[in-house]
């Protein structure tokens, strides 16, 4: 309400809830196509289907949190049947719970952005998830979303953001992008560019009888160190031919007058590569929040067992980023369904946390000064016990 001094009373101003600065990031793509930074399939080939270390972390991550035990309540109880839980129980005919889940953190691990698709009105009839790499976000003039696109093979499918929610976008932080999410797999390519140069290396090395090469030195008879186009490339075809790789290791080399071989030790530098190939490889672990101690990678002597890396892995890990998803799932189902519910991985459950929930359960049940309803919620449950 404002004032209007001119006529003495007052002016109804219309309430507007939307971001101050939405116009001005809308401003450069306004109704248009924002791309993604980053190539999502090149990053993937690279460092998921072509790096044992990315696709190792992808894999426990995602197994992980798509294995967790689910439960959905509301404020006054936890529920044991109810439409949200069949439709996440078997969200479509191919795929159960813990395929769909799995492939939603995969892709937000290898893109930062995670899509489901929702098929029917009201409570969901399917759930669908959406390759992040073939989905394109399309601005509205106030910065938020209004359609998606699907683009596949040259044909594309635009869900309207306007009427309704068929999409819901999860995505992790990205400073520098206003649309989409900054992924692990980001943070670890130079690491990863590194480790697959080191086995292209490694490989390499193997081929050559898996030691160093040396150099073949020629002596002409006249004192003369030149060779001929025909003799150096002779030299060649015959070094290829019946000296590299594996099925000639060890072979004996029969030289002609005038050559001698010189055999190269390891450089110093060479003696460090195997350090290096397990440092990036540290790298990678650390970029998708692994224990490297879970991944078997050597020289790692941050957590005192394999136990306590465990733990750490889901409390640092694992439990965030089901926590980010399963809230993002169950703000979109309430909304479809019309009735606010919230899915949460049940702790009690997960048996790397043993140990850690029942000194909580301990502890909350020796507070005398709380009453039953907050020790409930402290221990994650309705406050109410619902008969």
């Amino acid at each position: 309400m404002v004032f209007d001094f001119l006529k003495r009373g007052t002016v109804e101003v219309a309430e507007a809830k939307a971001s101050a600065t939405g116009p001005v990031i809308a401003w450069h793509g306004s109704g248009r196509v924002a791309w993604s930074p980053r190539d999502t399939a090149s990053l993937t080939r690279a460092g998921f289907s072509g790096n044992p270390v990315g696709f190792r972390a992808v894999k426990m991550v995602a197994e992980a949190a798509s294995a967790l035990p689910l439960v959905m309540q509301d404020d006054v109880r936890r529920f044991e049947t109810h439409p949200v839980l069949s439709l996440i129980s078997r969200p479509n005919a191919a795929q159960g719970r813990a395929e769909l889940l799995e492939a939603l953190f995969g892709q937000l691990l290898l893109s930062g952005n995670g899509y489901i698709e929702a098929v029917g009105d009201g409570v969901p009839i399917e759930l669908h998830v959406l390759r992040s790499d073939r989905m394109s976000l399309v601005p509205g003039s106030d910065g938020w979303p209004v359609a998606y696109d699907y683009s596949v093979g040259g044909k594309k499918h635009r869900f309207s953001m306007v009427d309704g929610a068929p999409i819901c976008h999860v995505r992790s932080f990205h400073p520098q992008d206003d649309h989409y999410g900054f992924s692990p797999l980001q943070a670890a390519a130079s690491a990863i560019d590194v480790h697959n140069s080191a086995s292209r290396w490694s490989k390499a090395l193997l081929d050559n009888a898996a030691r160093p090469s040396g150099a073949i030195v020629y002596k002409g008879s006249d004192g003369n160190g030149a060779m001929s186009n025909d003799q150096y490339e002779r030299l060649q075809v015959e070094m290829e031919a019946h000296h590299q790789g594996a099925r000639n290791a060890g072979r004996p080399m029969l030289l002609e007058g005038g050559l001698d071989w010189k055999p190269m030790g390891f450089s110093p530098s060479d003696m460090e590569f195997q350090k290096t190939k397990e440092a990036a490889a540290r790298e990678i672990a650390q970029a998708f929040g692994v224990p490297p101690m879970l991944l078997g990678i050597p020289g790692d002597a941050t957590y005192a067992n394999y136990a306590e890396a465990n733990r750490a892995f889901y409390r640092l890990t694992v439990l965030p980023m089901a926590g980010k998803v399963l809230g993002a799932l169950s703000h979109w189902l309430s909304e479809l369904s019309g009735e606010a519910v919230t899915l949460t991985p049940d702790l009690d459950q997960i048996a790397a946390l043993s140990i850690e929930r029942d000194a909580q359960w301990a502890r909350v049940a020796k507070a005398s000064f709380l009453s039953d309803g907050e020790k409930r919620v402290l221990l994650g449950l309705p406050r109410e016990v619902h008969e």
